[in-house]
């Protein structure tokens, strides 16, 4: 698998076939559907979505109907030719390897791993390289498609995270899941959000996803998939500059689905007005320079 290209986030309009076939009609290269884990899950208790600062904070909890029965929506992606990546999750290994071969038989282009959410119990994994490591090395060894590990601005280290990731075989990591933060109803003065905290996406945290990803292209040598904020072709070079090789875009969907088809066309008008042939050529370039 070529990672290049303007995909789809995780966690946004990723639970139906007939969502994820209208984004990929709008120009979506990929489309990355929301994480599945083994067993259906409820979710938090309401509220689970607020704006704030021009981005969107979200306590969902990983609302899922099970890998079972997703299989239906997926068969309909291969039988449309839709290419996807499926995001994966597990409270444990011996979860996350279920999933993972059930995944096989969805025959998925890539599993992006899920290791960061920050509002369920699965935060910590990405907090820890010895957890990162073990989990990404447990579905390397029983999958043969790429493995990507999604990784969480909120370590104290992402380098050295993604630097287990790296060490464990993963293909790419994926930066960056949301950031840890929360609201709260100056009026009834209680937390906006039912589970109190959440992960807050969209432009307000871009340049967070974008000091990881250059950080992270400085250190590894596999891919880096950039997510966080991406909202304008003027981001998206941004990103490549620092080091990603594709990008996904999630909050900006809400803006209009043509969003991938404007970044593409702003990205491409871009490269041909400085003289690059494609956008590897502008990959981590920013870092290269100095």
């Amino acid at each position: 698998m070529k990672i290049e290209g303007y995909w789809l986030a995780s966690g946004l309009l990723g639970v139906t076939a007939s969502i994820l076939r209208r984004i990929a009609e709008n120009g979506a290269d990929v489309v990355v559907t929301k994480s599945i884990g083994f067993h259906p899950r409820k979710g938090h208790p309401g509220p689970i979505i607020t704006v704030s600062h021009g981005g969107l904070l979200n306590a969902v909890g990983l609302t899922n109907p099970g890998i079972e029965a997703f299989k239906d929506e997926l068969a309909l992606l291969k039988e449309w030719g839709i290419p996807f990546v499926l995001s994966i999750f597990g409270s444990t290994i011996d979860d996350i390897e279920r999933v993972a071969e059930h995944a096989l038989t969805l025959d998925p282009l890539a599993l992006e791993l899920n290791l960061s959410c920050p509002h369920a119990e699965i935060s910590q994994i990405a907090h820890n390289p010895n957890l990162t490591h073990d989990y990404v090395r447990a579905v390397k060894d029983i999958v043969d498609c790429p493995v990507f590990a999604k990784l969480t601005p909120n370590a104290s280290d992402i380098v050295q995270i993604g630097m287990a990731a790296e060490k464990a075989g993963a293909d790419a990591v994926v930066a960056i899941n949301t950031v840890r933060g929360m609201r709260i109803d100056i009026d009834q003065r209680v937390p906006v959000l039912g589970n109190i905290t959440g992960g807050l996406s969209g432009p307000p945290i871009f340049p967070i996803a974008l000091r990881c990803v250059f950080d992270l292209s400085r250190a590894l040598s596999i891919p880096i998939i950039g997510v966080g904020g991406v909202a304008t072709w003027q981001d998206a070079v941004e990103m490549h500059l620092a080091g990603a090789s594709a990008i996904q875009i999630g909050t900006a969907v809400l803006e209009g689905l043509d969003v991938f088809k404007r970044i593409k066309m702003g990205v491409s008008e871009y490269l041909q007005q400085e003289g690059f042939s494609s956008v590897s050529d502008i990959v981590g370039l920013s870092w290269r320079n100095l």
